[in-house]
C-alpha cells in the first residue's frame, strides 16, 4: 500500500479491512471523506483530513490505492519567493460512482 503523509499502515488488520471494503461497500468513514472530496473541486489537503477531521492516513491511502481518490502535489510561491508544496487529495470518477452507489469498485 502506498505511503500517505509519511506513514505506513500499522498492522495487517488495517490493510485487510481496506481490502474487505474494496469488495463493493463503502464504510461510513470512506463515504464521509468521499463526500468532502466531491464538494471540493481542487481537492483537500491530506494533513487537514487527518488532523482536523480525524481520518486515518491508512484509510485515505486505501482510497487512493483502490482508485477512488488521487493525490496531486500543488506548488505555490508566496511573498518574498517562499515556495511550499501541499499534497491535495481529489476524488476520481470511480470515487464519484462508488459514492453514488452506481458501480462497485475494484
Amino acid at each position: 500500500m502506498g505511503v500517505l503523509l509519511g506513514r505506513r499502515p500499522r498492522s495487517r488488520a488495517k490493510v485487510h479491512q481496506v481490502d474487505q471494503t474494496a469488495r463493493g461497500r463503502l464504510s461510513r468513514q470512506q463515504r464521509r471523506v468521499l463526500k468532502m472530496l466531491a464538494d471540493a473541486p481542487r481537492g483537500v489537503s491530506g494533513k487537514v483530513l487527518v488532523v482536523a477531521h480525524g481520518f486515518s492516513a491508512e484509510m485515505l491511502s486505501g482510497l487512493v490505492w483502490d482508485g477512488l481518490a488521487t493525490m496531486a502535489t500543488e506548488t505555490r510561491t508566496v511573498r518574498r519567493g517562499v515556495t511550499y508544496e501541499s499534497e491535495l487529495i481529489q476524488i476520481t470518477p470511480a470515487g464519484r460512482q462508488a459514492l453514488d452507489g452506481h458501480a462497485p469498485f475494484r
